[in-house]
């Protein structure tokens, strides 16, 4: 037998398998195995956990308070982390120091780069105090300079660094899209689905109150419900108000998915038999129907997120969202709309890349969860 023919069979014992977990495999198990082979989109999905991790552990992570300001730090330029210093390679890394001037005519700083100023860079520094959750006291950070500044993206007018900021801002701006697609969630299966099941003229009242829903531009649409919140309530009460218009907006499609996957499934066989067995319509819909397209539901919410965060971030933006002292990356964002600011502070348009990384990589995983899920594509 040539090694040709060896190489042959064994891959033979290969395909059957691999044949043989398929067949036998579930439907979960399909879609992770079809879901790992999209490279891009577990990429994507490491992504997406590193920044629910920052945001979740965001006193610990971030170098400096982000509230700590200091007006001898405003619009301090990023500090660059450094190995070489005089051509010799340091094998501890550290930053320059800067040393700022005023223009007395146009009062404009001007900064430069001092070496004479060397500051070393460690981890588990100690810096400013915290308390993790509002219960865990510390006032270790998992990195720092030792001495001196180190601001790796740069700080604002207030001399408060931008980086520790932009930690911050992701607890509110990533946690809008979770809470707002939970909201929607629960009102685009309760609505798509009666609409689906039912059919009729309650199919018919739904969809109409849902395309005009739709016709109505989005922006507009939040920045008139944004105006309805009262001006005296609190940061906290400002979020679920903006995760409650969010939500109210969002969930058309999804109840537009819902109610067309419950029209083709309504008269399955299996629908049928669990009809006559007595089941009611309760035990129907989310016994049976529901389970059998979750995964879909699944992709289409993930790619509904990407809304929900740019909304929040549209809305902070233009000043009918949060507001200050509440720190998210539509705040830290309007900070960047003055063209002068930003002519002289570039780094302040950071966290725009930020909200653009978070939604490229939700986008990537809702598209290859939704080629997971499809059930024509192949293992």
């Amino acid at each position: 037998m040539t090694v040709v023919e060896d190489d042959i069979k064994a891959g033979s014992r290969d395909l059957t398998f691999i044949n043989e977990d398929v067949s036998v495999a579930t439907q979960w198990q399909l879609i992770r195995w079809k879901f790992i082979r999209h490279r891009v989109a577990v990429a994507a999905l490491i992504i997406i956990i590193i920044f629910y991790l920052g945001a979740l552990f965001a006193e610990f992570l971030s170098p400096y308070d982000p509230t700590h300001h200091d007006i001898n730090f405003l619009f301090m330029p990023p500090q660059t982390i450094r190995f070489i210093d005089d051509s010799e390679f340091q094998l501890r890394p550290f930053v320059y120091g800067m040393t700022s001037e005023m223009d007395p005519n146009t009062f404009k700083i001007t900064w430069e780069l001092d070496t004479s100023q060397k500051y070393p860079v460690g981890l588990f520094v100690r810096g400013d105090p915290y308390k993790m959750w509002g219960v865990i006291e510390s006032d270790i950070h998992l990195f720092g300079a030792e001495a001196g500044t180190m601001f790796l993206l740069g700080t604002d007018k207030m001399g408060r660094d931008l980086l520790s900021r932009i930690i911050y801002g992701g607890r509110i701006s990533l946690s809008v899209g979770l809470l707002g697609i939970a909201i929607s969630f629960i009102i685009g299966i309760i609505i798509g689905g009666v609409s689906g099941y039912f059919g009729g003229v309650v199919d018919l009242i739904i969809q109409r109150i849902i395309e005009f829903l739709r016709s109505i531009p989005t922006l507009p649409l939040w920045m008139a419900l944004s105006v309805a919140l009262p001006p005296t309530w609190s940061v906290v009460q400002v979020y679920f108000g903006i995760v409650i218009i969010l939500s109210l907006v969002g969930w058309t499609g999804l109840a537009r998915v819902v109610r067309g996957k419950f029209m083709s499934l309504r008269e399955e066989e299996y629908i049928m038999a669990a009809q006559l067995n007595g089941a009611n319509e309760a035990r129907v819909i989310f016994k049976h129907m529901l389970p059998s397209f979750t995964s879909h539901i699944i992709a289409s919410l993930t790619l509904s997120v990407p809304g929900m965060i740019l909304g929040e971030t549209a809305l902070s933006f233009i000043g009918l969202g949060l507001q200050a002292p509440a720190i998210s990356w539509g705040v830290l964002l309007k900070d960047a709309q003055r063209i002068i600011v930003l002519a002289n502070s570039p780094w302040l348009l950071t966290p725009g890349l930020f909200v653009i990384v978070a939604i490229l990589c939700f986008n990537f995983v809702g598209d290859g969860l939704r080629d997971a899920a499809d059930p024509y594509a192949n293992i």
